[in-house]
């Protein structure tokens, strides 16, 4: 991962021959030309030169792997409009051979680019389950903790400021201002530096100078971290060397210590847990000089990057990293771990449900255990990278940064405490199996019944909702092929809280046994089989009190919607056995409406002679044409 991007840091007889020889001689060289520019921009792309590997790919045939390479390479340096470009194209051409991580890339693009509805639809298919970013915006404005008033830091907004931190009286933050270094070829732009500055009262930074030249050094250096008497500090270093890791040479990011001597920068040491083959960054330091916290793609990590801590021992020796665990590490992104003084955990990450790219998150630590992450609303967060958020508790003041402009740049901001402060938060999850249940819907009703909000739970199948003190709620969770579930409580009178109610829901398979879940993945009401006499549709007596069961069941479960499927024999013509199953699918239906059933809880369909459960052509015996003979009942909802 290259520090620089947050992302990832890293045609007469005889002349006619003549002429065709020269067409076909001209093709070959055009063909080894096109082959060996296509290597180039290969190797281009390993090397991590997106800027001009995208070049070079713009010249080439737009094959599956040109338009995902050269959409990688505008989506790494966050061109939103151009990685949906051509990923469009990738998905128009090449959809039904993708990885998912391309789904995942396209689908957070088109957020970039503002196109919520077709990103929710690409982000819908890569995790399986309805995503409404929509919804999921009006909900945080009700939950988040606090209201935010921000503001950028520097009039200018292309010197790719981030990372900022508190210095006794001054901060610190990394820059591409030094427009005296190399370029790097990621994209294009200046080796990253650390600068010193101070904060005028209306927010802005001034007297800005580079940090000690004894840290600056040709390659990036960012995110840095103090001790409290400000003689010690962590920083990020991009690795000078490459090192070849599988088939590729990688730049890892070391964290370094140094110490302050004589007022003087020294002793700049590499951290032991950091390594050639795999990147540590953006450290962060407690207040007592304990624990140290950081990003890493080290081995344990759940997917590219996780958020670690070390214990840092009297002698100054180290323990072992440990993973902060599932509740905050996703398979994608977790980075920028920032601890205010209550304790609470604030970092980027684009592997949980937000607004798009990296936004920031919250949660809060009771006895060494974290809350599920609350996103910070829109205020905070933005359709673009948003990350690097550090605060000061007492003054409701602080700092993040956010590439919402189009490139880097530091906010300051200031909050106040939402009043809407009354919380109901929980997860769901099945009752018999105990599995969370992402994408199933959740909604809240006051004490008339009206419903106050609703949203479809994301991966970690969380709810959040916000409440009034002394009132009455129900919440109800509601998923496609199980029971419905309710759970009633009342708010108490008494300030800040927040209730944690767990949902189960019971799917009908395990609820009633004469519903299973059949081989083809759809879950059916077993009756027994209901009998027509030959070229007849109407119910006799029998089927109606086999049908009479289902009715029950169709009360029992008000929610509940059914498909009535008719299959016939084979005897007899494809059309008239169409006709004679869509005519016996109605029939069941009607009667069941009869019984008071809502006819628009009801689907019927013919299939005719097309499924047979016994497959014996024109050789069937009577008992097998029974057999095929028949009506299926599938739960739709």
């Amino acid at each position: 991962m290259d520090m620089i991007n947050h992302h990832d840091f890293s045609k007469t007889k005889t002349m006619r021959n003549l002429y065709t020889y020269t067409f076909i001689l001209f093709l070959s060289f055009s063909c080894l030309g096109q082959k060996g520019s296509l290597k180039k921009a290969n190797q281009l792309f390993v090397n991590r030169s997106y800027v001009e590997a995208a070049k070079m790919y713009e010249t080439l045939k737009p094959t599956r792997e040109v338009l995902q390479n050269l959409g990688d390479c505008y989506y790494n340096n966050s061109q939103m409009d151009l990685a949906v470009k051509n990923y469009g194209q990738l998905f128009l051409s090449f959809k039904d051979s993708l990885k998912p991580e391309s789904y995942f890339k396209y689908a957070h693009a088109l957020k970039g680019n503002k196109d919520i509805e077709k990103a929710d639809e690409i982000m819908s298919q890569y995790l399986k389950y309805t995503v409404d970013t929509k919804k999921f915006i009006e909900n945080l404005d009700n939950i988040v903790p606090f209201d935010y008033e921000i503001q950028t830091m520097s009039k200018s907004t292309s010197n790719g400021d981030f990372g900022l931190s508190f210095f006794g009286d001054k901060v610190v933050f990394a820059s591409l201002r030094n427009n005296g270094k190399a370029v790097f070829g990621w994209n294009q732009k200046p080796y990253l530096d650390l600068f010193e500055a101070t904060i005028s009262s209306d927010g802005q930074l001034e007297n800005i100078k580079p940090f000690s030249d004894k840290i600056n050094t040709k390659t990036h250096e960012s995110n840095a971290t103090f001790s409290q008497d400000g003689k010690t500090m962590y920083f990020s270093r991009t690795n000078s060397k490459r090192v070849k890791v599988g088939n590729e040479k990688f730049a890892s990011v070391k964290i370094f210590k140094a110490e302050l001597v004589n007022n003087e920068w020294a002793n700049i040491t590499e951290t032991p847990f950091s390594s050639d083959v795999y990147s540590t960054e953006h450290p962060f330091l407690t207040k007592d000089g304990k624990r140290l916290y950081f990003a890493s793609d080290m081995p344990g990590t759940l997917g590219s990057m996780d958020i670690f801590y070390v214990d840092i021992n009297a002698d100054g020796t180290y323990g072992t990293p440990i993973n902060l665990g599932d509740t905050v590490n996703t398979i994608h992104r977790e980075q920028f771990p920032f601890l205010s003084e209550d304790g609470t955990l604030y970092f980027a990450s684009d592997g949980h449900e937000g607004l798009g790219g990296l936004d920031i998150f919250m949660s809060k630590n009771f006895n060494g255990v974290y809350t599920k992450p609350l996103n910070l609303g829109q205020t905070i967060n933005s359709n673009a990278d948003d990350f690097a958020y550090v605060v000061d508790e007492k003054n409701n003041k602080g700092y993040l940064s956010s590439n919402r402009k189009g490139s880097d740049n530091l906010y300051s901001f200031i909050r106040k405490e939402n009043e809407r402060r009354y919380l109901v938060g929980g997860d769901v999850h099945d009752k018999v199996s105990k599995e969370l249940l992402p994408g199933t819907t959740v909604a809240l009703y006051d004490e008339d019944n009206k419903l106050v909000g609703q949203m479809v739970v994301g991966s970690k199948a969380d709810y959040f909702f916000n409440t009034k003190p002394n009132k009455k709620y129900r919440l109800e969770a509601k998923r496609d092929l199980y029971i419905p579930h309710s759970e009633v409580f009342t708010t108490n009178p008494e300030g800040k809280i927040t209730y944690n109610i767990e949902l189960e829901v019971e799917s009908y398979d395990d609820a009633e046994d004469i519903v299973v879940t059949k081989k083809d993945g759809y879950v059916y009401i077993e009756l027994e089989n209901i009998y027509f006499d030959l070229n007849k549709w109407n119910i006799k007596e029998p089927a109606a009190k086999i049908l009479d069961v289902l009715v029950a069941l169709l009360n029992k479960y008000p929610e509940m919607e059914i498909q009535l499927g008719a299959h016939t024999d084979s005897r007899a013509s494809e059309m008239y056995n169409l006709i004679l199953s869509n005519n016996r699918a109605a029939s069941t239906l009607e009667y069941i409406v009869s019984k008071g059933i809502d006819r628009k809880r009801l689907r019927s369909k013919g299939f005719g002679e097309s499924m047979p459960l016994i497959k014996c052509g024109d050789h069937c015996t009577e008992a097998e044409h029974s057999i095929n003979r028949r009506c299926e009942f599938r739960i739709l909802k």
